[in-house]
């Protein structure tokens, strides 16, 4: 009787460890499959969407520059609790001052 009940417990679900063997081998060749589905469409499909999306970015880039928007001074904009802890406090840290304006608007103005 103990051996019955050990038999029907030993592996996940019931199943032995020949069986459960067997079931786990198998799946070796949809792996292979997918890696032969994967392959080609990295190199024909991925890649040259990077390539045609890289080519976009160079030509928009050189259409000219942009006028930046006028500053307006919104209420519920730009509110800081305490100073940044770098330079005057005031500045962002990778601030540009032709695109990023202050509380008080834009620098050069």
């Amino acid at each position: 009787m103990a051996a019955a009940s050990v038999s029907r417990l030993s592996g996940p679900l019931g199943r032995s460890g020949a069986q459960l063997g067997r079931s786990m081998s198998s799946g070796t060749h949809g792996q292979e499959a997918s890696a032969r589905r994967w392959k080609p469409l990295t190199y024909f499909v991925a890649l040259p969407g990077v390539g045609v999306s890289m080519l976009n970015l160079f030509l928009k880039s050189h259409h000219g520059e942009h006028e930046r928007p006028e500053f307006v001074a919104y209420p519920h904009l730009r509110i800081k609790s305490k100073p940044f802890p770098w330079g005057d406090g005031n500045h962002t840290l990778f601030h540009n001052s032709h695109v990023n304006p202050l509380p008080t608007g834009y620098e050069d103005e």
